[in-house]
């Protein structure tokens, strides 16, 4: 008797490998890849075996050396790897197996292949979302009920005089960031963003579906449980980046280390832009999860022996497509004539702590569920926040507003500052290298938007 998915093992169509899949294997070809090209050829004629050859054996190159020495075509080639591994469990009916693969290949893979690893996603989680429906028991089902059964964060009181004895000295005891309601374009350009000044936008998030499905347990699970994504993980709970023009290390479910390689050389630029104060810690360690486990190791932080786990700075809503439709695009993000750079996740459990930095770029950063508190300095105290002399944390400073050393960076404790407490439903708007420290209050879940002017425009 044929497989449940038997019937639509031809549903995964792949039309830009079908096309450039000849023009790509005689690139891998001249640059040395001739096992994997035969293997490739075999998985294409329906060996799997071949299929999950010729995936280890782009995993290896991918492996090879830094990320800057690494051929882009051998990125090509692993996506290609893993759209056949995917087909060959799909046509299984190993859903999740399909679904790793896909995912796999968009988060290490190049950007030849990325439609056909997009529009194969949908056709799995499509089918997945039948197969369940007619009677077929799913895994994850244990946990799920009515929407909002399993919250994120509970509504419960908020203790300020705990809070300020975890926050940096002088916290909320100076000038709070000014909040506005109901503020129009064209007034946040003219008193916010051409003066370079920091505002609070308390009411323009509240028609994202976001604001209340990603507070649901539930919803996120169903939604994404079966994707994978990387996180990061610290005894001391502080976000870190190798700083290194090298690779960020990850570990898989297998214990296999992994390096994810930036698209571009700005996009490494912009990860690596800012570094946790401890990031040479050999606690910090980062892998790869699906979003289910992810969720429970959020949930069970503070009452569990596992190391607290972060999801930041990723671009998800690129990756998962029914989180993107959850949020929308501020129309602040349009000021000064520029163009969007990055939209990043930000998801966590209470504790963990952005240092203080700077971004090159304007950014608005969205509280969706969860508080954070945030402290802003002026970009004119540049030279007294004590900033890195090496040109990769150039914007980053050596002060550690937790635990101040006054005997090393005496201008710091009485220099002039804004701060807030970033509520639910809210947004941040932080000018273009204006330093700020960030620390969730209570787990949370943020989304950052960058965006750059266009020079040549008008204002």
């Amino acid at each position: 008797m044929s497989s449940p998915a038997a019937n639509i093992a031809t549903a995964i169509s792949t039309p830009t490998l079908d096309s450039e899949s000849p023009a790509l294997l005689q690139s891998i070809t001249s640059h040395g890849g001739y096992a994997f090209t035969r293997m490739a050829t075999l998985a294409a004629a329906g060996d799997q075996r071949a299929a999950e050859a010729a995936c280890e054996m782009a995993w290896e190159q991918l492996h090879s050396g830094p990320w800057h020495s690494v051929l882009p075509v051998w990125r090509d080639a692993y996506s290609m790897a893993c759209l056949h591994v995917a087909k060959f469990h799909f046509s299984n009916g190993e859903f999740r197996d399909a679904l790793r693969s896909l995912d796999m290949g968009i988060i290490m893979g190049g950007p030849l292949l990325r439609k056909d690893l997009d529009s194969a996603i949908e056709v799995v989680l499509a089918a997945k979302s039948r197969h369940y429906h007619n009677g077929v028991a799913d895994d994850d089902k244990e946990g799920h009920g009515e929407a909002g059964s399993r919250l994120l964060v509970s509504p419960e009181e908020f203790d300020k005089s705990e809070v300020l004895r975890i926050l940096p000295i002088r916290s909320l005891s100076s000038k709070i960031v000014g909040k506005r309601s109901a503020l129009s374009l064209e007034a946040f350009l003219c008193e916010y963003f051409l003066s370079g000044s920091p505002v609070i936008i308390t009411d323009c998030m509240a028609h994202w579906p976001a604001r209340t499905r990603w507070n649901d347990m539930d919803y996120l699970r169903r939604i994404a449980g079966d994707r994978t994504v990387p996180v990061e993980f610290s005894g001391n709970l502080v976000e870190q980046w190798n700083p290194s023009p090298g690779n960020r290390i990850l570990n898989d479910h297998n214990g296999k280390k992994l390096q994810i390689f930036p698209l571009t050389d700005e996009s490494f630029r912009e990860r690596c832009s800012w570094v946790g104060k401890n990031y040479l810690c050999s606690e910090w360690k980062q892998e790869l999860v699906t979003f289910s486990e992810f969720l429970e190791r959020v949930q069970s932080t503070g009452c569990s022996s596992k190391a607290p786990t972060y999801l930041a700075q990723h671009q998800l809503f690129d990756q998962i497509n029914d989180l993107r439709k959850d949020i929308s695009i501020p129309d602040y993000c349009c000021a000064g004539g520029g163009e969007l750079r990055s939209l990043n996740a930000w998801f966590g459990p209470a504790g963990t702590v952005t240092p203080l930095h700077h971004d090159p770029h304007h950014n608005i950063l969205a509280q969706v569920v969860g508080k954070k508190y945030v402290r802003l300095y002026s970009a004119t105290y540049s030279e007294e926040l004590y900033p890195y002399s090496e040109t990769m944390l150039y914007n980053s400073s050596q002060v550690d507003l937790d635990n101040i050393d006054e005997v090393e960076f005496p201008k710091v404790r009485d220099l002039e500052f804004i701060d807030c407490i970033l509520e639910e439903g809210e947004m941040l708007y932080i000018p273009p290298k204006w330093w700020h420290y960030v620390r969730s209050l209570t787990t949370s879940f943020s989304v950052s938007y960058w965006w750059s002017t266009d020079s040549g425009s008008s204002m």
